[in-house]
């Protein structure tokens, strides 16, 4: 059965390259812009999304408001949240950790690593 990814990242281009690689490996994607967007995807999408991997710095919600979102609701619990970032800062790391994040990629991505990682925190 094809597992559903759903990325959240301002950027278009990231969304691109995120959708690239993912679909290349056999996975379904769904985008969101921003956090506000994502979170209100994932909840027009329950139960089909198997991994959320979102951006930190974005417009109207960051990436902490989304994985706090994510894990506020009872459905998403245990939904596996990679945050894909430009930041390498252990505070934040630790915050995102706090918040439920499950883990951490730095931008630029390496495609193989990404799916690995989604392979991973798929299982």
């Amino acid at each position: 059965m094809t597992k559903t990814v759903l990325t959240i990242d301002d950027s278009r281009t990231m969304r691109e390259m995120l959708n690239h690689a993912l679909v290349e490996a056999g996975y379904r994607v769904i985008q969101a812009v921003d956090g506000v967007d994502g979170l209100e995807v994932l909840q027009a999408n329950a139960g089909t999304v198997d991994v959320v991997i979102t951006d930190i710095n974005m417009p109207r919600l960051d990436g902490f408001g989304v994985i706090e979102g994510v894990r506020a609701n009872p459905d998403h619990r245990a939904t596996p949240i990679l945050v894909l970032t430009t930041e390498s800062d252990a505070a934040k790391k630790e915050r995102a950790r706090s918040a439920g994040a499950t883990g951490w990629i730095v931008k630029p991505f390496n495609p193989v690593k990404l799916v690995d990682a989604v392979r991973r925190v798929a299982a």
